[in-house]
């Protein structure tokens, strides 16, 4: 057995190599990033602002604000529900999707980050009865449609650089293309009901047109590329459940009941708009549960939840279709010159 005296002269002067040391984070990176949400969302419902009353005063024990008395301060508000709509959807949408990349690139934080304050400013004027606008929440918003426009590129360009570019194949397994426009659609949402609020009551416009005629045709636009993008994941499923089918052929319907009621003279009864509205918006709430039946469905089901809810069909999804059918309901009370009650 050699000595260590036979190593040679340069034995002593050898080093033992020893591994990196690596030193796991006190707090997951998860938990931190949804701290940084939550503060940036708290900031951003202070920032704009306290929020007033129009009106009377609400009853005792009420516990929110009550909508406008003038048509473009109701409508406002529940522009500003359809936004804080979306603005959910894509935050918890985006979370579990990013979280599922690692955050492979730093880009991926932005959605998050972004959404919250959108959230933010959306919930504080869904409160707020005032006619008035705030700067905060108009700019705030306008960084919402801003940030969804820059991830659309962003996905679009993964997409594109993928072996066999923009086939079938890369839509379906790659970053999900239309996604990222749901923060812009939260984003115009956001900026319509501010701009609503400055309005004139008896005669709404936007951009020179009748409001409400302007609106209704941006919704049904927002419902069809809504559409175009829950069709291409279902057909990655193979519509394996008729339910799937819902989401591809109700909402284009309820869009034409939109461009219909935008070619009606301005005040007349819009009862077949709302119906298709309120079916789509409940379509996308029913759409949380019958996904949840998906995660179910899949090994382990809920008890597997860690990979489940990354894998499954995305829970957070389904009620985008709900924030655009409120802002069609808003489209409504604008045509119909009068709050909807319903």
């Amino acid at each position: 057995m050699p000595m260590p005296s036979d190593r040679g002269p340069h034995a002593g002067s050898l080093k033992r190599r020893v591994g990196p040391v690596r030193v796991e984070a006190a707090v997951h990176p998860a938990v931190a990033l949804a701290a940084v949400a939550a503060g940036a969302g708290l900031l951003t419902w202070f920032a704009a602002g306290r929020s007033k009353r129009l009106g009377p005063a609400p009853l005792e024990g009420r516990r929110y604000a009550p909508r406008g008395s003038a048509v473009t301060a109701s409508a406002a508000q529940r522009l500003n529900h359809a936004s804080s709509m979306l603005a959910a959807s894509v935050l918890f949408d985006s979370g579990l999707e990013h979280y599922r990349g690692q955050f492979f690139n730093r880009a991926m934080y932005t959605p998050i980050i972004v959404s919250s304050i959108a959230l933010a400013s959306s919930l504080h004027g869904a409160g707020d009865t005032d006619p008035g606008s705030s700067h905060v929440r108009h700019t705030v918003q306008a960084l919402a449609g801003l940030t969804g426009l820059i991830g659309f590129g962003f996905h679009a360009y993964n997409v594109g650089k993928r072996e066999g570019g923009y086939s079938l194949q890369n839509l379906f397994y790659s970053a999900p293309i239309g996604a990222p426009m749901a923060l812009t659609l939260a984003g115009l949402l956001g900026i319509v009901a501010e701009r609503v609020r400055d309005a004139d009551p008896d005669e709404p416009r936007l951009g020179g047109k009748p409001a409400g005629r302007m609106l209704a045709l941006a919704t049904a636009g927002m419902l069809a590329g809504t559409t175009l993008e829950a069709g291409l994941l279902h057909f990655r499923g193979a519509f394996q459940n008729p339910a799937m089918f819902v989401p591809v052929t109700l909402p284009p319907l309820a869009a034409a009941l939109l461009v219909r009621a935008a070619g009606k003279s301005e005040g007349a009864s819009q009862v077949g708009a709302k119906w298709g509205m309120w079916a789509v918006s409940a379509m996308g709430i029913s759409g949380v549960a019958l996904h949840a039946y998906g995660v179910a469905r899949m090994m382990g089901g809920f008890d597997n939840w860690r990979q489940n809810l990354i894998d499954g069909p995305p829970l957070p999804a389904p009620p985008s279709f709900s924030g655009v059918a409120l802002g069609g309901l808003a489209a409504l009370e604008l045509l119909e010159h009068r709050p909807l009650r319903l």
